[in-house]
This record gives structure tokens, C-alpha cells and sequence, in this order.
């Protein structure tokens, strides 16, 4: 399932303001133009990403199969094959031009000999593995998936024992900006989490078979059967002046919000947005100094010990 640029790894319906990858409904997208933003966006993070693998090396030292679950273009895919040398890596997603774009990745970087790839949608397109796997990724894929503690329960039967599944899910909101812009009134990305909050939980009640939970995830990983092993956050700080990889990831993120969330905010803060994402306009994020990224993703980890 492929995952629309952020947020909460996005797609389809994914979170506008939440990234980074995994949705289901694939057929309202227009893949040429969203996976270049994908994988920039999941570029940018790799410095974040590299740090997860090291604290997942921990727990599944040397996994012979790694399943990224939602994998969308492929780019996190690629970074455990990298991190994981003596892996073989499979990409699962719901959409087959993202994996063409997995495979291609893989070719270039002189991985193609240890990564596969899997089209199907989650979580029953994991019957078609053909492998217990040591250690499965679901990066921001569970939230697009209506009951989410049935996809847990799935995923955990593909686990070998001893294997790991790694969930990530929450976090804290992304900031780019200063609280006062020096345009508009100060405070427009809180405001704006408000919205996407809004959002994300109308989001969730529209998935087919939508079950409300309590995102307690250590409990809902024990009640797939697995043994909570450990929760961590990751920060990714991009302090200003950024680059322009970070500045062209935080257009995109704003232009997708105020797209998305185009009901849910004012006249006012809907104005701030326009000069915002204006590249003419001296207080763009095109052109501020002021401009930086920070976010953080929280990873939970629980084991098959049977």
C-alpha cells in the first residue's frame, strides 16, 4: 500500500499531513506525479530511518527475510536491504507502478539480487509469502487498514517465531515553521493539526470494515499473540537554513494540506497558505531563512515467541 507524501507515509486517503506510505484504494492516484514525492519524502528521512535500523538490529540481529508491509516505491525497502546485508527484502503494496518503481531502485543500487516484491493489498496478500519472515516493517500502513487489531493478528502469523514486527505509528505532528510567521495570525500548524486530526479520524471511519481502537499498540501487539519488546521515538531535526530537498518536501506537505483540508480552515489562514507556497513572495518556504524540519516517529516492536 503505497503511502501519499507524509504524514503519517500518506496515500490515497493517506494522511495529508501525517507520512509516509500506505493506503489501499489505488485508483483515484496519479502515481507518475505522487512517487517522485514519496521518495523524496522517505530521502529526506533516511537519516531518521538509519536510526531505526540500527535500534531494529538490536532486536532481530541478522533476519535472513525482512517484509516491508506498505512499502510504497520502495525507498525504506531498499535502505534495510542496505542495513541488513545477509537479507533478503520483499516490498509489499497495493500498487504495481510504485514496485516498478521499488525494482528500479533496487536495480541502481545494485540490490535487485535481494529484493522482491509482492502487489496485493494488506494484510491477506501476505498468505502469498513464501517465507515466515524474521522481521516485518509496517510503516504507517496500519492506520489505512479498517480493523486494524484483525491486520495485526495477520501479520503476526507471518512472523517466524523468535520473529519481530516492527509498527510504526504516532509520533508528533511535523513542524516547519516558527509560531509567528511574521504573516497572518501566529499559530497556523497547530491550527492546522487540529484540522488533520479532524481528518484523520474521518479518514479511519471511512476505511471499509472500520473498527474503532484505543491506540494502546503495545496492547494491541500482545493481543496478536505477540511479546511488546520495546517502543522508541526518532527524531528528525533539519535545523534552518535547510536544504532544497527539505524546502521543496515542505511545499509539498503544505500545498497537499491545503488542498486536503480546504473546508476545515479560515479565509485568513487559507491566505497565509497561498503566499506560503507562493515562490514569488518573499515570506514563501521558498525563500525564508527561517525555515526548518522537525519530526518525530515512534516505532513499536513485539516478538513471536512461540
Amino acid at each position: 500500500m503505497a503511502h501519499a507524501p507524509h504524514g503519517h507515509h500518506g496515500h490515497e486517503g493517506a494522511h495529508p499531513g501525517r507520512h509516509d506510505h500506505h493506503g489501499h484504494d489505488h485508483t483515484d492516484i496519479d502515481w507518475a506525479v505522487m512517487a517522485p514525492l514519496l521518495e523524496a519524502q522517505a530521502e529526506l528521512f533516511a537519516p531518521l530511518y538509519g536510526k531505526v535500523m540500527a535500534w531494529l538490529g538490536e532486536k532481530a540481529p541478522e533476519p535472513g527475510l525482512v517484509v516491508d508491509a506498505g512499502s510504497g516505491p520502495g525507498v525504506i525497502s531498499c535502505l534495510f536491504a542496505e542495513a541488513f546485508p545477509g537479507a533478503r527484502v520483499v516490498a509489499v503494496d497495493g500498487s504495481e507502478p510504485l514496485l516498478e518503481r521499488a525494482r528500479a531502485r533496487a536495480a541502481r543500487l545494485g540490490l535487485a539480487d535481494r529484493l522482491g516484491t509482492l502487489a496485493g493489498e494488506l494484510p491477506g496478500v501476505l498468505d502469498e509469502l513464501e517465507y515466515p519472515t524474521d522481521l516485518l516493517w509496517a510503516g504507517n500502513s496500519l492506520h489505512h487498514l479498517g480493523d486494524q487489531r484483525a491486520a495485526l493478528a495477520a501479520f503476526a502469523e507471518r512472523l517466524a517465531p523468535g520473529g519481530t514486527l516492527a509498527l510504526l505509528e504516532g509520533g508528533l505532528p511535523a513542524r516547519f515553521l516558527p509560531r509567528d510567521l511574521g504573516i497572518g495570525r501566529p499559530g497556523l500548524q497547530a491550527r492546522l493539526d487540529v484540522v488533520l486530526e479532524d481528518w484523520f479520524a474521518r479518514m479511519r471511519a471511512e476505511l471499509p470494515g472500520s473498527v474503532a481502537e484505543t491506540e494502546d499498540w503495545s496492547a494491541l501487539l500482545a493481543s496478536a499473540g505477540l511479546k511488546p519488546s520495546g517502543t522508541r521515538s526518532f527524531l528528525l531535526d533539519l535545523p534552518a537554513p535547510v536544504s532544497d530537498p527539505a524546502r521543496a518536501y515542505v511545499a509539498a506537505e503544505l500545498n497537499r494540506l491545503r488542498e486536503s483540508l480546504e473546508n476545515g480552515i479560515d479565509d485568513e489562514d487559507r491566505a497565509t497558505l497561498d503566499r506560503l507556497l507562493d515562490p514569488e513572495d518573499e515570506a514563501s518556504v521558498h525563500r525564508r531563512s527561517d525555515l526548518f524540519v522537525l519530526k518525530a516517529y515512534t516505532v513499536h516492536t513485539g516478538v513471536r515467541t512461540g
